[in-house]
């Protein structure tokens, strides 16, 4: 993606966490000649040579489960809070903006087995049932439940590249103060979110 140089993020440790914090993303390939891409989630891990990789799976039924060829190279989109920037705050005349977090992870896509699959969708379910009252487990399902795991193709990318995009009024700091003020003041959480990444910038 198009980057300028003042909001690239090459921190690979913060957009490492921003990736497992932000997990749900959209993978992308070609389909029948035209871009496809499905909502899923896609869980950062490393595999036996401690490589980073990207791990999730498909419905057998979506089309886009059979162009998903091994060492085809694929796009992943991971989206962070993002708002809307007045320039009624800057200091002096310039156009609104808008202020987002957002990474592309490319690589090779490897398929996985049925078992390993099933190995992912336990540490997927896992990490995500943590949160809950009463938390469940794959384990405690029966075969009949686990067969849909036959539905589902499973895979892993290979990460070849990775882009991030931190676009914080970078440009703009001597109207940090203002911007981070105003958007504490709204009621969204994507401008909440963003006020709270300025500030942990200026420090």
């Amino acid at each position: 993606m198009y980057i300028p140089p003042y909001y690239e993020n090459k921190d690979l440790g913060e957009i490492k966490k921003f990736l497992k914090d932000n997990s749900f993303g959209v993978l992308i390939n070609v389909v029948d000649g035209k871009p496809w891409g499905t909502h899923i989630p896609l869980e950062l891990e490393t595999d036996a040579e401690g490589r980073d990789i990207l791990v999730g799976h498909i419905a057998k039924a979506n089309p886009q489960s059979k162009y998903l060829e091994p060492n085809n190279e694929v796009l992943c989109i991971f989206n962070g809070p993002h708002t809307y920037v007045s320039s009624s705050w800057y200091k002096e005349e310039e156009v609104p903006t808008w202020n987002y977090i957002a990474v592309h992870v490319y690589g090779k896509l490897e398929l996985l087995s049925e078992e390993e699959t099933m190995a992912s969708m336990h540490r997927l379910v896992d990490k995500y049932e943590k949160g809950s009252k009463n938390p469940i487990s794959l384990d405690n399902m029966t075969p009949k439940t686990l067969r849909q795991v036959k539905g589902v193709v499973g895979f892993q990318i290979q990460i070849s590249d990775i882009q991030a995009t931190y676009k914080l009024s970078q440009t703009r700091p001597e109207d940090h103060p203002k911007i981070i003020s105003e958007l504490g003041e709204r009621d969204d959480s994507g401008s909440k979110a963003i006020a709270h990444k300025m500030s942990g910038e200026n420090q």
